[in-house]
């Protein structure tokens, strides 16, 4: 076993220890606040340091009461189901409209400062609005992911198509392409790797964005569960849900990250 392999196994785990240590000196400085061993307990299942039984949350993750009391699982896909509707939305709008800024200067200063002034707006300044206009939970979660997660993908794709050489370009017209051709064969190739940095960004907000719609507009999504926990003052599963999405997330980005590795020539080059 090498040394960088070492370090990648045993720092992260000296960095989780110090943190159990931290979240067990706050646990001990306030009140009710879950410790480490009881968080562990209300997961798997076991007995807590207060003495109560208790079924973990994730012994059965599967189970199906009825449509509003489902297991964490359930909750998971329903809130994935959102953000990958949002996150299709922004995709099939973001590149096209970021191909367009990109080749024409005309459309860049029609758009730009509308996208300068949308991009820092919070999710959570549309949801009323989108709540509002569509008066249904799914519309509004899917439409805020879509208004929010656009940007870099637009962002993304312009910068790709602005980083092709101009020798390309002075080929297409030696070649009299037509514009569709010119886009297909000769941008779209060169913009990939960019397209996919944008999606990459694109769907770790999305995933973020998702838990505090869910947590405003209710039904069921692992945001509500977080939220439903909270009123219901089960703390300790607050913190399970964190974690959850934590790892969903990376998973999210980590997926994406492949992909986005494997459409980037740049880094198969130095390979």
């Amino acid at each position: 076993m090498n040394n960088e392999l070492v370090k990648k196994i045993l720092l992260p785990l000296l960095v989780l220890v110090i943190i159990i240590q931290l979240w067990s000196g706050v646990a001990t400085v306030v009140e009710y606040f879950p410790t480490p061993s009881d968080t562990y307990v209300s997961a798997f299942g076991g007995v807590t340091s207060e003495g109560d039984e208790l079924e973990g949350v994730l012994t059965d993750p599967f189970y199906i009461e009825n449509q509003d009391d489902k297991g964490l699982f359930w909750q998971i896909i329903e809130s994935l189901k959102r953000v990958f509707a949002g996150f299709a939305l922004a995709i099939l709008v973001g590149v096209p409209l970021g191909l367009l800024i990109g080749m024409s200067k005309s459309a860049q200063y029609a758009f730009d400062p509308f996208i300068q002034i949308f991009k820092p707006v919070s999710p959570l300044a549309w949801l009323p609005l989108l709540l509002f206009i569509f008066k249904d939970i799914n519309v509004t979660a899917i439409s805020t992911i879509f208004i929010t997660s656009i940007w870099p993908i637009i962002i993304n794709t312009t910068l790709g198509v602005k980083s092709v050489s101009e020798d390309y370009m002075n080929v297409a017209k030696v070649l009299k392409f037509s514009p569709m051709e010119k886009v297909f064969q000769i941008i779209l190739p060169v913009s990939v790797p960019y397209i996919f940095t944008g999606m990459r960004l694109s769907l770790g907000i999305a995933w973020l964005v998702i838990v505090a719609a869910e947590m405003l507009t209710g039904g069921i999504g692992i945001g509500f569960w977080i939220w439903d926990e909270y009123n219901n003052l089960n703390y300790h599963n607050i913190i399970i849900g964190i974690i959850i999405v934590g790892l969903t997330g990376y998973l999210l980005d980590l997926v994406m990250g492949k992909i986005a590795d494997y459409f980037d020539y740049t880094k198969k080059g130095r390979a």
